[in-house]
């Protein structure tokens, strides 16, 4: 299972137990996604950092997009900027619908770097598409629920 999904999950299952034993904020399943996600997009847009994360980031940007260093400094930037925003009440909705678009237009790199065996290749193409799927699927909980 990838680090990222174990994250998710996780943090979700933590936030839900935090909140069912009392902590208000996280008293609900929607609540509690928005925790998970939030720590899921600290620790990925926190490899956008550290090598050699960072360096395999790079290798998954497709060879067409100029200055692939510059796209993984500025995606790692609004992923932890949305991960910010998740858990801040009056930046949630907006916070969460930019970062699933985000994890939309980020998705070719991943078509690439499948494709051409480059960069994180942790996982098949159809699984990682699967598991974007899920990640924007939380998004959608954080915004709308």
């Amino acid at each position: 299972m990838a680090p990222p999904l174990i994250l998710l999950v996780a943090v979700t299952l933590a936030a839900r137990v935090a909140g069912a034993l009392g902590l208000a904020a996280l008293d609900t399943w929607p609540a509690a996604i928005t925790a998970g996600l939030a720590a899921m997009l600290l620790l990925t847009g926190g490899a956008h950092f550290v090598q050699p994360l960072r360096g395999e980031l790079v290798a998954m940007v497709p060879p067409r997009l100029p200055r692939p260093e510059t796209l993984v400094t500025v995606t790692g930037v609004l992923e932890v900027a949305g991960a910010v925003g998740l858990l801040v009440p009056a930046t949630r909705v907006a916070a969460a619908i930019c970062l699933a678009l985000l994890l939309v237009v980020m998705f070719p790199a991943n078509v690439h770097a499948a494709r051409a065996e480059r960069g994180m290749r942790s996982m098949p193409l159809p699984a990682r598409a699967a598991l974007q799927v899920v990640f924007v699927g939380a998004c959608a909980v954080a915004a709308f629920a």
